[in-house]
């Protein structure tokens, strides 16, 4: 079973957190149901990227990112080449190190 190895966070999840999945589940998912509330505006559509992450180990073994997801990451605050939108990357077997961006542009709600 492959974790989940979330680096602190300020607000989210400031001690940082593992936690264990099973594949095939969506890193934002996995999150969300272990008390991480990662930001997800357009509720896991790929319509936004309030979910962006960077995945710093275990990149490769995810599946390959949508047309949509690339054209979403465009937009999102401080892509890098470990950007992912967390929404749509799906766990495989892997051991992954993910880290939440300080900030996210959040292009739906306008209480941001």
């Amino acid at each position: 079973m492959p974790k989940l190895i979330f680096l602190p966070h300020e607000e989210l999840c400031p001690e940082g957190s593992v936690i264990d999945v099973e594949p095939g589940v969506t890193i934002c998912d996995a999150a969300l149901e272990h008390g991480i509330e990662i930001e997800h505006a357009c509720e896991k559509s790929c319509a936004c990227t309030t979910c962006h992450v960077y995945v710093r180990e275990g990149f490769d073994s995810l599946n390959e990112a949508s047309d949509d997801e690339e054209d979403m990451l465009d937009k999102a605050w401080g892509v890098d080449p470990d950007s992912r939108l967390s929404c749509q990357a799906v766990v495989d077997n892997e051991d992954l190190v993910i880290e939440i961006p300080k900030y996210t542009i959040n292009m739906v709600s306008e209480s941001h």
